[in-house]
């Protein structure tokens, strides 16, 4: 007897529940029963899921394919769809401001927002909703029919026959409409045998199937790709039967040549016929329309490339010469439409240098607006501002404005009373001159802090005149001490022309005086001066 694999925390529980089976067959312990009370055959294995039918088993003898465990609390109902509890006649405090109803607010109301709303109006109170709350099992959360309504489908079904119905009776009509046609025709015409086809033809088997379902294509069996040779497949023969052949367009001899091989004919067959009336004009129709002439034009520009001196090939890199051909595209029109707005730029246009309309030119319309004296408008481009669902203009702690209406010092704030602290209580115009004060009364501390403040007076340096530094015109310069340092500046001159006369012992006097300034400006040589070369 097979027993079922059941994992055991140790061998002392493995031991005893193989002495407990033992007794059981022996009858000296008492039969194992299910969550119902009902024996449970020992002799049938437990890990079967349908027991043999020689074994008289009712149901599966696992524990986890019975439905052993139910819980109460769960449920399969469904929400009561568009039911309604309750309609008021007036409106009740709390309810939603639209439609009046006490299951929603005015947020979340699904009814077409009203002008002016029931709050307000206390008409058309909308019902309320029966609102419920159900806890599925794990089925019910993962069931995708769970409360769909079967009666649903009969509007499917419904709609279906309405569709049959009014195709029959447009049949119908048509058929009604061709009979009596025939009738008028068979009075004209006394042939018989023609009256018989006409009525064949009119009769209408609504039990035909529909033409591309009943052809087949003419299902051609072959072998192909086996060991033996081929597998057996269906190949579909795409040849309609009705067509005329291509060879038999025309019979005359010297028409077109057809190609029995290949099955093909180059030539128009008709080619004296209405091309509106034929439905082919040969082969080399293809060659010179849609894809074949792009591939064409593909060839010629790899050929004329590769002439060129490009390194372009359609069979080596068939992908690079359609790329290199979709760039010369674009250039050439960039090219053709840089041509052309040069020319229209130099020659203009003269299609475009029509008048333009009066009514254009004055931006005249239809649309009136009225205007006072003073030229203020009074009636006629105001615009309604477009509200949202949200909450607009409410004014919190006595604020005349909303947080936001203000900004000062890169900080914002309320309009009305200029704070920028948010959620503030409004002060009003006296906070405003309560700020405006305490700032003027900073700013003054500011200024009489300054001013208390004894700046020391900066200590003027006496220098002496320094190389660079300009001389006063109204000095008084010593003659004496002018010729002196005339003399001294031309040997220095002479030093700087050759240093050999330099002596070793070189006594530096820093100090400059005017004189010794005006020596210097007096033997400087001016570059710009024309006559500088006759100075000495």
């Amino acid at each position: 007897m097979a027993t079922a694999s059941v994992a055991f925390k140790s061998r002392e529980d493995h031991r005893k529940q193989l002495e407990l089976e033992e007794a059981r067959k022996a009858g000296l312990a008492p039969a194992e029963v299910d969550e119902d009370g009902k024996e449970i055959n020992p002799h049938i294995p437990q890990y079967m899921s349908s027991a043999p039918w020689y074994l008289n088993a009712e149901r599966p003898s696992l524990k986890h394919q019975r439905k052993w465990k139910s819980d109460p609390n769960y449920t399969k109902s469904w929400y009561d769809r568009g039911a309604k509890i309750h309609q008021a006649d007036k409106y009740r405090k709390g309810a939603c401001e639209n439609c009046g109803a006490m299951t929603h607010d005015s947020k979340s109301c699904m009814d077409r927002p009203r002008k002016v709303g029931a709050k307000w109006t206390s008409m058309h109170i909308a019902p309320d909703e029966k609102i419920e709350t159900f806890e599925l099992d794990y089925d019910g959360k993962r069931d995708r029919w769970n409360g769909y309504d079967p009666a649903t489908y009969a509007r499917v079904i419904e709609r279906y026959e309405a569709r049959d119905e009014a195709r029959r009776k447009f049949l119908k009509e048509q058929q009604l409409k061709k009979l009596e046609e025939k009738n008028n025709k068979q009075i004209e015409d006394a042939e018989v045998s023609d009256e018989d086809e006409d009525e064949d033809d009119l009769k209408v088997d609504e039990a035909k199937v529909d033409e591309s379902k009943q052809m087949d294509f003419a299902k051609v069996e072959k072998r192909v790709r086996t060991t033996g040779g081929g597998s057996t497949g269906t190949v579909r023969n795409l040849r309609i039967r009705e067509d005329t052949a291509k060879y038999l367009l025309n019979l005359d001899v010297n028409s077109a040549y057809y190609d029995p091989k290949t099955r093909s004919m180059r030539e128009d067959p008709l080619p004296d016929a209405d091309p509106n009336d034929k439905f082919y004009v040969g082969d080399n129709q293809n060659r010179i329309s849609g894809q074949a002439l792009d591939f064409k034009q593909l060839n010629v520009h790899a050929w004329e490339a590769f002439d060129k001196g490009q390194d372009i090939h359609m069979q080596a890199a068939p992908s690079q010469a359609e790329l290199l051909y979709k760039n010369y595209k674009v250039i050439k029109e960039k090219l053709k439409s840089h041509t052309k707005d040069a020319i229209l730029e130099k020659y203009g246009n003269a299609a475009t240098e029509g008048n333009l309309p009066r009514e254009l030119l004055l931006g005249q319309s239809e649309r009136q607006v009225e205007y006072d004296r003073a030229g203020r408008i009074v009636k006629g481009l105001e615009m309604a501002l477009p509200k949202s669902k949200y909450e607009e203009d409410v004014f919190i702690n006595n604020h005349t404005s909303v947080w936001g209406s203000w900004w000062k010092d890169h900080q914002w704030g309320y309009k009305c009373c200029k704070q920028t602290i948010r959620n503030s209580y409004c002060t009003g115009a006296a906070g405003i001159e309560a700020a405006e004060a305490a700032a003027d009364l900073m700013k003054s501390n500011i200024a009489r802090k300054a001013s208390s403040e004894d700046t020391p007076a900066p200590a003027e340096e006496k220098k002496l005149a320094t190389w660079g530094s300009e001389i006063p015109d109204d000095i008084v310069l010593d003659q004496k001490k002018l010729t002196e340092s005339l003399k001294k500046e031309d040997e220095r001159r002479k030093e700087e022309k050759d240093e050999r006369k330099r002596k070793y012992n070189v006594r530096w006097n820093d100090e400059v005086t005017a004189e010794d300034m005006e020596a210097y400006r007096m033997k400087k040589v001016h570059h710009d001066d024309p006559m500088k070369d006759f100075l000495n």
